[in-house]
């Protein structure tokens, strides 16, 4: 699996690494927020924010970044 330099989770949420390009995004007791992506676009990594709909059992696209810190964010409470 890939080591990539990025923030560390806080408190708040926490990161799993499903893959070297798959992170799912938890609240700290685990209920699962989202996913985050990594892909190629033009010879450069971006990361995509995905947002988990319970009531849709679906994902939600929130938006593609060229951080992983920026991907992140989008799961931190109040952002």
């Amino acid at each position: 699996m890939a080591t990539l330099a990025f923030a560390a989770p806080t408190s708040s949420i926490a990161l799993v690494p499903l893959g070297d390009d798959l992170w799912r995004v938890t609240k700290p007791d685990g209920d699962v927020l989202g996913y985050v992506e990594r892909f190629l676009e033009r010879g450069d990594f971006r990361y995509r924010a995905k947002r988990m709909v319970a009531s849709r059992k679906s994902f939600l696209p929130v938006g593609d970044f060229w951080i992983m810190d920026d991907a992140v964010d989008c799961f931190r409470p109040g952002v």
